[in-house]
């Protein structure tokens, strides 16, 4: 009965006044509550500890992220610094390229003009080389040819085609082909005309005025002009007269034949190309 009375200050936590007697059977349920109870804050204690682990560890991976984070940021300031110096880098090579292209088209269509111009320019020396061939197809048999070279018309005349032998006046077969050439060259009023005078390699040798081969290819070339000028009264302004000497020859060779292609007149005409300068000092 004692026994019971102490239980009861125990567990039910009141005075000894107001203390019942318990019955066994409430006894030993209460302390059945109280192991149970015991179990429970025992494993409530292991899932504490648990936890209190896992916070732990998640504070260690928090502190890893945060330290992940701060790396990734400066890494990002760093890419994004490197971006905007890319992105102005870009910004200006954009503006030379279109720049560039810009100028590219200006060239292209500059260009189309020059190769328009030397189209034409081609044009009109072809056609004016088949005229020429058409009016002197009686003196190709004589020593006259007519060919283009470098976008150029050139007239060859043989020296005996226009003058004796040493001699620096025009005969008349020489006239007539000239009268026939003038023809032409009066209607093609935009073409320049230069008269070279060429010999061949032998010494001038007793001919009064006539000190060398560069007299006498001068003074041949001034002779056609000033036939071409004052009689068939083409324009002087066209014309320049020049003396070549033997320095350029048609066929280097020793041989009579050779010196034969080399005397000679060659008149060159070459169209105005006043467009295309204008063009391309622009």
């Amino acid at each position: 009965m004692k026994l019971k009375y102490l239980l009861c200050l125990l567990v039910i936590g009141v005075t000894m006044h107001s203390c019942q007697v318990m019955s066994t059977k409430k006894y030993k349920g209460l302390l059945a509550t109280q192991d149970s109870l015991t179990n429970r804050a025992i494993n409530l204690e292991g899932l504490l500890s648990v936890l209190k682990l896992d916070s732990a560890r998640m504070h260690r991976e928090i502190a890893d992220l945060k330290s992940n984070l701060s790396s990734l940021n400066d890494r990002y300031n760093a890419l994004d610094e490197k971006y905007n110096g890319l992105n102005s880098r870009y910004t200006a090579s954009s503006s030379k390229v279109s720049q560039l292209s810009t100028d590219l088209q200006k060239r292209e269509a500059r260009l189309k003009e020059v190769e328009d111009i030397l189209r034409k320019r081609d044009e009109a020396t072809n056609a004016l080389k088949e005229k020429l061939q058409k009016a002197l197809l009686g003196f190709q048999q004589s020593g006259l040819t007519v060919d283009i070279r470098n976008g150029k018309v050139y007239v060859s005349l043989a020296d005996k085609l226009l003058f004796p032998s040493g001699s620096i006046v025009i005969d008349e077969k020489g006239k007539s082909a000239l009268k026939q050439l003038a023809a032409v060259l009066n209607k093609e009023p935009d073409i320049y005309i230069a008269v070279e005078g060429h010999t061949d390699d032998k010494k001038v040798i007793n001919l009064g005025q006539i000190k060398d081969n560069w007299d006498l290819s001068v003074l041949r070339a001034t002779s056609v002009t000033r036939y071409l000028t004052e009689t068939e009264k083409v324009d002087p302004v066209r014309l320049t007269a020049t003396g070549k000497g033997q320095f350029q020859p048609i066929d280097p060779a020793g041989t009579p034949e050779a010196r034969a292609k080399n005397r000679r007149i060659e008149i060159v005409l070459s169209p105005r190309l006043d467009e295309l300068y204008n063009l391309i000092s622009k």
